[in-house]
């Protein structure tokens, strides 16, 4: 479907003409406790005191609206409606989704759900693996969604606190950015891919697009930007190692944005590719070789080695650079997902009433108890 956005005061020209997928609608850490599936009315896991929660508030503070039911298509694969247990998880005709929940983005991660259901042919096969550092989030799913299928995977902060070094911005040392690293020790071993989603992001087209995507002899895929200066994501001290800079030796890296991949678990489990990471985070913690949280591991460690992934499942960086949150324009092309990458969040942006154009494609989406 072809739109045009009238945007006052943001670009030159009084028109944009932005071509989004056609199914777009608009509409009023080395050891890990996997959990076993929770719901509101039975018991769950018991988790740390965490002092993130205390300091943002419990869950109770968010109010969501409960989303509409969502059904398969007739010709959807059936999915066994049994969700008791560890068996559901290891049907074959599910799609698997991981995406991370805490109290600071709580309210895209649902807004990300949201749009994955509303754009899904087969809305009832997909199987959500929510990562969790914080408390009693499981519950305010199942109240939002309650046919969802789900589990809640705790992951410890502990396990990379010591690894983690200082940013260029506070929310990218989190520790559970880094849970993606921990997937395949987090999943059962039944769950041999899974699509890693960040929670600023919304998904405009069916999921099963990107679910089915060929991977060939990679272990992850997402969508390359080759035209990137790749050597600005690395420090000049790292550059001028040739013991470090070697890493790239033999092939030719390209940036991708970890915020959207699509993972062989089975061959990130056989290769061990999670200490690979932790290896290069040691590094980092002696040597200062990047700035930018958990991107660099996955470049050192893949770049140059992904399936490359259609652009359209990544149109990245809508939330401006990492100081600043300016407003950004879409890349060309068609658009399967829009996502807000950078400092400025469209949930807080249209909260303090100082919204980007493009933040008004994200609110459609937005479950939290208020209409904009």
């Amino acid at each position: 479907m072809l739109w045009i956005l009238r945007f006052s005061g943001f670009f030159s020209a009084a028109m944009v003409m932005v071509v989004l997928s056609p199914s777009f609608q608009s509409f009023s850490p080395a050891v890990a406790t996997r959990s076993s599936r929770l719901d509101g009315g039975g018991g769950g896991l018991r988790f740390p005191a965490d002092d993130a929660s205390a300091a943002l508030g419990s869950p109770e503070r968010f109010a969501f609206r409960r989303a509409s039911a969502f059904r398969n298509a007739d010709e959807c694969s059936s999915v066994d409606a049994s969700i008791l247990g560890g068996t559901s998880v290891c049907d074959p005709n599910l799609v698997h989704v991981a995406i991370t929940l805490d109290l600071e983005y709580l309210r895209g991660s649902i807004a990300a759900v949201h749009s994955i259901l509303q754009h899904a042919k087969c809305p009832e096969s997909i199987f959500y693996h929510f990562l969790v550092s914080e408390t009693r989030l499981e519950t305010l799913v199942r109240s939002t969604f309650p046919q969802l299928k789900f589990k809640v995977y705790y992951f410890d902060p502990e396990i990379v606190r010591d690894l983690i070094s200082t940013s260029v911005r506070q929310a990218l040392e989190q520790p559970l950015n880094y849970a993606r690293n921990y997937l395949a020790d987090l999943l059962e071993p039944c769950v041999s891919r899974v699509i890693y989603l960040d929670s600023d992001l919304v998904v405009v087209d069916d999921i099963s697009k990107l679910w089915s995507t060929g991977l060939g002899s990679r272990t992850i895929g997402a969508p390359e930007y080759c035209h990137a200066n790749f050597t600005k994501y690395f420090t000049e001290g790292f550059w001028s190692n040739s013991r470090l800079a070697g890493a790239f030796a033999g092939r030719t890296p390209c940036y991708f944005n970890t915020g959207v991949m699509v993972i062989d678990l089975t061959k990130w489990r056989r290769v061990g590719y999670t200490r690979r990471i932790e290896r290069w985070m040691e590094i980092q913690k002696r040597d200062r070789i990047y700035e930018l949280g958990s991107l660099p591991p996955f470049l050192l460690v893949f770049a140059g080695h992904v399936a490359p992934i259609e652009h359209r499942w990544n149109q990245h960086g809508l939330g401006g650079d990492n100081v600043r949150g300016s407003c950004r324009d879409l890349h060309p092309g068609p658009v399967s997902l829009l996502h807000w990458s950078g400092s400025g969040k469209p949930w807080l942006r249209l909260d303090s009433r100082e919204a980007c154009p493009l933040d008004l494609l994200w609110a459609p989406y937005d479950l939290y108890g208020h209409s904009h």
